[in-house]
């Protein structure tokens, strides 16, 4: 689907220099001499490089739709992660990297969304929110309640995450994937 380069909003899929990006950022720029045009900063979907670009009002630039299916995580299997399709029970393999460093988040049974494009998988959207229980943390120092600093803890996926300072080991939190940081106690 062909757009302006004007009509670029943040989360869009494009395609440009052969490959797919993600509009991460849009600024309308509009100079006191010249064309108004759209500063975007682009996210590759395929390797994470960055890159900002300007596209004026009269370019016309391929939006992508990406096709999202319900999948379940099941297993790692070395460099790969396997999931079923919710519909199909049909399993595929995606590379770890392609998750990153959230990879830690996926728990055996995890309901996601993974994207794909012309039948191949480029993305993995998890849950907003996790529930993590903390295995590690300094004791609770008497009278640092009424401190807003946070201390550092490890949960159960092995990630160092920043808690209040009342909590202690064994305590159930929420975090947040895309942030990776604590969001509150868990009920």
């Amino acid at each position: 689907m062909k757009i302006n380069g004007n009509e670029i909003r943040p989360g869009n899929v494009i395609e440009h220099q052969g490959g797919l990006w993600a509009a991460v950022k849009v600024n309308a720029v509009k100079p006191g001499k010249g064309p108004a045009y759209a500063q975007v900063e682009l996210k590759n979907l395929e390797d994470g490089r960055k890159l900002n670009e300007r596209f004026r009002a009269a370019e016309t630039i391929e939006r992508v739709r990406l096709e999202q299916k319900d999948h379940t995580y099941l297993y790692a299997e070395g460099d790969m992660l396997v999931f079923m399709d919710s519909e199909s029970y049909e399993q595929i393999s995606i590379p770890k990297d392609m998750i990153g460093e959230r990879v830690a988040f996926l728990q055996d049974g995890m309901a996601v969304v993974v994207e794909s494009h012309e039948g191949r998988p480029i993305g993995v959207q998890l849950p907003e929110q996790v529930t993590l229980e903390v295995v590690e943390t300094e004791p609770t120092v008497k009278g640092q309640t009424a401190s807003s600093s946070y201390k550092p803890a490890i949960a159960d996926n092995g990630l160092r995450i920043m808690i209040p300072p009342y909590m202690t080991v064994g305590e159930k939190i929420v975090v947040n994937t895309e942030t990776m940081e604590y969001v509150k106690r868990a009920d």
